[in-house]
């Protein structure tokens, strides 16, 4: 029996390689994550889960959704090998960003694992939070 795909979402700083990067690439390492939890995080992905992108720093905002193509393998930036990639293609921008002020505001976020560890580059998302994300996004 196939597992039904798992929400994410994926923090980049927009001049490091913002979602427009990724559709111009068509395809991505997201490689340098050097956080615990968040590479737990990415060793839980799989081929087709679906990854909200978010940018940090600058915008603060999901602007776009990407999907795992290719499961966790070792980072080629890590020259110890601890540390875990994978693989993203992008699958379209949001109509409209939505903003991490838009987000806090909202009751049916307020439980998101982002908001409790808010310096981790990737976080998991509920279906729920998901649909709540793109539904603000079309308003």
């Amino acid at each position: 029996m196939q597992q039904a795909a798992s929400f994410w979402l994926a923090k980049s700083e927009p001049k490091t390689y913002a979602f427009s990067d990724l559709q111009r690439d068509g395809r991505t390492v997201w490689d340098g994550v050097r956080n615990n939890q968040a590479a737990l995080y990415l060793k839980a992905m799989r081929v087709g889960d679906q990854v909200l992108y978010y940018h940090s720093q600058e915008g603060l905002a999901v602007v776009g959704i990407a999907a795992v193509a290719r499961e966790a393998f070792p980072d080629p930036t890590d020259p110890a090998g601890r540390f875990v990639a994978v693989e993203l293609t992008p699958l379209r921008p949001l109509p409209k960003p939505v903003t991490l002020a838009e987000m806090k505001a909202n009751p049916a976020l307020e439980a998101m694992a982002m908001f409790r560890q808010f310096r981790l580059s990737v976080c998991p998302v509920t279906p729920e939070e998901r649909g709540v994300i793109l539904g603000m996004s079309e308003a």
